[in-house]
C-alpha cells in the first residue's frame, strides 16, 4: 500500500502500490508539461463510502511514496487509459487496470 501526499497540509492518500505507479507516470507527465487537472477516487469501505477529487497543478507539492521496494512494471494500456481520462473534461479517474469486455 503506498501513499500520494499533496499539497502544503501534506494530506497523505492511501492507494495501492500498482495503482499509485501508474497513477505516477500520468501526473507527473501532465505536471512537467505544465497543465492542471482533476484526479477523482472512490475511498475504500474502511473510510466510508463516497468518492474525493484534488486539484492537481505543477506549483503544488506532490511525493509518491511505496510500501514495496521493487520497481512496479508498467502496463502501457492502462497509463494510455489512464492518461486519456486525465485529458477528459472529467480529469484523471483511478479506473481498473483491465477494462471490461463488451458485451459481457
Amino acid at each position: 500500500m503506498g501513499t500520494l501526499i499533496y499539497g502544503p497540509a501534506a494530506k497523505p492518500i492511501t492507494i495501492e502500490d500498482r495503482d499509485l505507479a501508474h497513477l505516477q507516470a500520468v501526473i507527473l507527465a501532465k505536471l512537467r508539461r505544465g497543465e492542471s487537472f482533476s484526479f477523482s477516487w472512490e475511498r475504500s469501505n474502511d473510510f466510508g463510502s463516497g468518492h474525493n477529487t484534488l486539484w492537481l497543478h505543477p506549483q503544488m507539492h506532490i511525493e509518491f511514496t511505496y510500501f514495496g521496494s521493487k520497481r512496479i512494471p508498467l502496463n502501457r494500456e492502462w497509463v494510455d487509459r489512464l492518461m486519456n481520462r486525465a485529458n477528459s473534461t472529467g480529469g484523471l479517474e483511478l479506473i481498473p487496470e483491465t477494462a471490461p469486455v463488451a458485451g459481457r
